[in-house]
């Protein structure tokens, strides 16, 4: 009996599960003053979630709070052609969004959308929403063409301004898009999307000290470039007030985003056209800036449906 019971407790051992050992504890989430002190592109999604409800309720003032939330961005690294439809698309791989990195349009609407949001999921949607034409995500839809496409299927967002500014006999220019033609060669996307014609006002550089005073926090604005002829809205960013009154240009460029005057940015873009041509590699030039105004009673549109993918074959 004795051997029995030994043989007994030796299988009830051998068969017991051992005890798991405890997994280290989650670091505690961090204080509102510490998450202050990261800039947003050092956030998690969870912690900028946190940050965009905080702000959300620290500044009322929209305008005020799409300056706060660029700014919270400053540092952020500079990386062209950054988002995508992926994986909702496999058309390529870029994501749906990035907080480490940002391009000129990427930053713009994350600051947007950040500012019209009260949570991480808000925020997300609100990006589709601003991204793509009714909000209906696909490479089709997206707003690739800034001044035909992004200005005008956000105009619940903003108005633009710059007939206004630049005055009766303002400078302007004839824009033509074909997106059927784009779509084909840049993401091998078939389109029938007819070709679009438009004219374009716009502000020139040198005019722009004139009408600076005019501008207020939370407006868009398109840096237009040309060459050969043709004009193009090449670069865009955000309108902010600084601590002197003076308006500056909040914009992601190389190397990150960065806070300048318009007369520096200017002064940048125009040495480094210098550059290029004394290097025998002229290219496009700076012609002026289309302005459009963050409108003061913003009604977010509802998304429409999100269709369902066409079946191969």
């Amino acid at each position: 009996m004795r051997f029995a019971s030994l043989l007994f407790l030796a299988a009830l051992t051998g068969c017991a599960t051992r005890p798991v050992p405890l997994a280290p504890a989650a670091p505690s989430p961090l204080s509102t003053e510490q998450l202050l002190q990261k800039q947003i592109y050092q956030m998690s999604p969870a912690e900028a979630g946190r940050y965009i409800s905080y702000i959300h309720q620290a500044e009322p003032d929209l305008r005020k709070r799409i300056a706060a939330i660029g700014r919270h961005n400053i540092g952020q690294r500079y990386k062209l052609n950054l988002l995508g439809e992926f994986p909702y698309q496999i058309h390529d791989t870029l994501p749906m969004f990035s907080l480490e990195e940002s391009d000129c349009v990427v930053f713009a609407e994350h600051t947007y959308a950040m500012a019209l949001s009260n949570s991480w999921e808000e925020f997300f949607w609100m990006l589709q929403r601003i991204r793509y034409k009714d909000g209906v995500v696909g490479v089709a839809t997206r707003n690739h063409y800034t001044e035909v496409d992004w200005n005008i299927n956000n105009a619940w967002l903003v108005t633009d301004i710059s007939a206004q500014l630049a005055g009766a006999g303002g400078p302007s220019y004839p824009l033509t898009v074909d997106r059927a033609r784009f779509l084909k060669n840049r993401h091998h996307t078939d389109s029938t999307l007819p070709v679009q014609t438009s004219r374009e006002a716009y502000v020139p550089a040198g005019a722009v000290a004139e009408v600076a005073g005019q501008l207020q926090d939370g407006d868009f604005v398109n840096v237009i470039s040309t060459r050969d002829g043709a004009y193009w809205a090449s670069h865009v960013g955000l309108v902010v007030t600084g601590a002197d009154g003076r308006r500056n240009f909040l914009n992601s460029a190389e190397p990150q985003v960065r806070e300048e005057s318009f007369d520096a940015f200017i002064a940048r873009t125009r040495a480094r056209e210098a550059r290029n041509a004394a290097a025998g590699k002229p290219g496009q030039t700076l012609a002026g800036f289309k302005f459009l105004r963050l409108n003061d009673n913003i009604v977010v549109p509802p998304a429409l449906p999100q269709p369902r993918p066409g079946q191969a074959g």
